[in-house]
């Protein structure tokens, strides 16, 4: 499919559900669901925006296919110890920076605050999201996500996606 015919208010509309989709189920703790959003040779990648600005390729997390990130949710499950926490998204309206006949480039505000079960909630993360998303068996799925986040420090452990 040609990407690059479709109105644009239709790829919108499919960049907005599938960047809500990616929050809904980080949020709602369907961690294994959360791979299937992406293609699978994809890049995911959390990093701080100064290493984005000097196009630095460090990141806190990255992840460069569908494997990796199924491993990333199995070691959350199985291996690593880290205090009960939610994560709720607050995600912007998306801007379309860019389409191509194979993929939409896209640039997405958000917000990620967190709750621990002694009920104090505090902002964990902010930045934004630039993705490419792609038309694949029949949906739209992430080929890249970046989550580049405005400050040098993490607060507390990273485990979760953002």
């Amino acid at each position: 499919m040609d990407l690059s015919t479709l109105p644009r208010t239709e790829l919108l509309r499919e960049v907005t559900d599938l960047i809500a989709l990616h929050a809904e189920l980080i949020d709602d703790d369907q961690l294994e669901a959360w791979p299937d959003l992406f293609v699978e040779d994809c890049h995911y990648s959390v990093l701080p925006r100064e290493n984005a600005d000097r196009g630095l390729p460090v990141a806190t997390i990255f992840c460069d296919s569908r494997g990796m990130l199924v491993d990333r949710i199995v070691s959350l499950r199985r291996a690593n110890i880290f205090p009960v926490h939610h994560y709720r998204h607050i995600i912007s309206t998306s801007r379309i920076h860019e389409v191509r006949s194979d993929a939409i480039v896209a640039h997405t505000n958000y917000l990620v605050l967190q709750t621990r079960n002694t009920g104090r909630s505090f902002v964990y993360n902010a930045g934004k999201y630039v993705d490419e998303i792609v038309f694949s068996s029949g949906k739209f799925l992430f080929r890249s996500k970046k989550a580049i986040f405005d400050t040098d420090l993490i607060d507390t452990l990273m485990v979760r996606p953002i």
